[in-house]
């Protein structure tokens, strides 16, 4: 088409390409396929250069960016300096959890460990979507310079161990292992004879009921830390990752590891608030302790984290929580009629009506419970077809990115320290946040940036 009219539109197509690739030429640079199609579009686009030279400048611009796209370090000469991270799921201690949190991908390195029949480990440096041949690769690397018998790392097999001591043999060709594991599960390395032997580490059986730092923190406390952690969790996470987990399922884990992180972590919570109240052994010690965890429940969900409010009310719905009768019986009645509101709240009748009508009214910023965002994508993804007459349903696309939950990058002001705190324009606070769920966003037309995506990477 030529003319003004054809001008006009391949203005608007170059316009979409240069976002598209300004905003993910980090992710496409690992997208082999992505890039493909960029360069197929790129080709096209320079054929008509020469035709429009209202072009150049935009096209110019293009170059570059394709240029930075295509630019890929390979392995062996990335530089020294290099950081390697470790993987969330082996923190233990609270000074790491206090740590800025920073987005993982899948050629991030990272250390592990990975532990022998007889509990010993060696610590291994891999990538984070590292197969599980390249894993039994790098444990015998590393037998090989230990003292051990020669025969101990012929035929390994990589075994993940749960604390109640369920064994899952992992297949060579499985990959990003490590942001699959269970809370309580390790990776053990053994011979086919040693499989039946393998028992979980003591300390994961082994557990000694008595006061712990639970008792003797603020609620407060407890409930702006999660805050502030759950937020460095997903401000990690992208919106593509959302679209990856839906569309991919198990073969989109190496793009999907934040938000693997980030449901382990909302599990963790869960088993942790469970495990708190049983391990307590007096019942009128445990009341205050479900006291106290309510207290956080409620306050963060006046942090408007709805992800910590969550995870705390369902670990108190634990069957085994649930039915400590002469504990809950010593509950005082204003905490009972509380829980009870916040268990109509999580109640998942029709469809969690309750919980999408208070997150409609809550403004930014908000933290979502993101299994429910994952349940509704789900569904708008196998409820209607991706194709329609051999054509990209765009319909389909943009109701996705309108359950996207989209985040901006600065860190939050808990309940405690907001009212204390002076709101001023986003462009002049460091402090000020923004998250856009689905509920609040409205019918507007999508961005270019995500329907570009969603068509080049995952449609045509």
């Amino acid at each position: 088409m030529e003319g003004p009219e054809g001008l006009g539109r391949k203005q608007a197509c170059l316009a979409m390409l240069l976002h598209f690739l300004d905003t993910y030429q980090g992710l496409l640079q690992e997208e082999e396929g992505a890039g493909c199609i960029i360069k197929d579009l790129y080709l096209l686009i320079m054929k008509d250069e020469s035709l429009y030279q209202d072009l150049r400048e935009d096209t110019l611009r293009l170059h570059q960016l394709v240029e930075t796209v295509e630019l890929k370090i390979p392995e062996e000469s990335q530089p020294p300096s290099k950081q390697v991270k470790p993987l969330f799921r082996h923190f233990r201690r609270i000074d790491s959890c206090l740590q800025t949190r920073v987005a993982f991908r899948g050629s991030d390195e990272i250390f592990c460990r990975v532990y022998m029949p007889d509990h010993s480990y060696v610590t291994i440096r891999s990538r984070l979507s590292a197969s599980v041949q390249d894993i039994l690769g790098s444990v015998t690397e590393k037998l090989q310079y230990s003292e051990e018998p020669a025969g101990r790392e012929d035929s390994l097999i990589l075994v993940a161990v749960a604390s109640s001591g369920e064994k899952v043999l992992l297949q060579p060709h499985e990959d990003c292992v490590f942001t699959t594991l269970g809370i309580n599960s390790h990776l053990f390395a053994c011979t086919r004879d040693g499989y039946e032997a393998l028992v979980p580490l003591p300390e994961e059986i082994q557990v000694s009921p008595g006061d712990t730092e639970i008792h003797r923190v603020e609620p407060e406390d407890v409930a702006n830390h999660l805050t502030a952690f759950h937020w460095e969790l997903f401000r990690c996470v992208h919106e593509l990752e959302f679209v990856d987990y839906v569309f991919h399922g198990e073969r989109g884990r190496r793009e999907t590891a934040n938000l693997e992180l980030l449901l382990q972590r909302c599990s963790e919570v869960t088993h942790w608030v469970a495990t708190e109240v049983l391990l307590c052994e007096a019942p009128g010690k445990r009341a205050q302790l479900l006291k106290k965890f309510i207290k956080i429940a409620a306050i963060c969900k006046q942090n408007q984290d709805l992800l910590s409010f969550y995870a705390v009310v369902m670990g108190l719905d634990n069957a085994a929580v649930s039915r400590l009768r002469l504990t809950w019986e010593k509950l005082p009645g204003k905490f009972k009629n509380l829980f009870r509101k916040f268990e109509n709240l999580t109640d998942p009748c029709r469809n969690h009506k309750s919980y999408r009508e208070v997150i409609s009214k809550m403004k930014p910023p908000v933290i979502p419970f993101v299994p429910l965002v994952l349940k509704d994508l789900t569904f708008l993804h196998e409820g209607s077809k991706t194709f329609v007459d051999g054509l990209v349903n765009i319909e389909k696309l943009a109701w996705i990115w309108r359950h996207l939950p989209i985040t901006c990058r600065p860190r939050p002001t808990c309940a405690s320290s907001r009212s204390s705190t002076t709101r001023t324009s986003s462009s002049s606070s460091p402090t000020s946040w923004r998250l856009i769920v689905s509920e609040n966003r409205g019918s507007g037309r999508p961005p270019t940036r995500v329907l570009g995506h969603l068509a080049l990477k995952h449609f045509v």
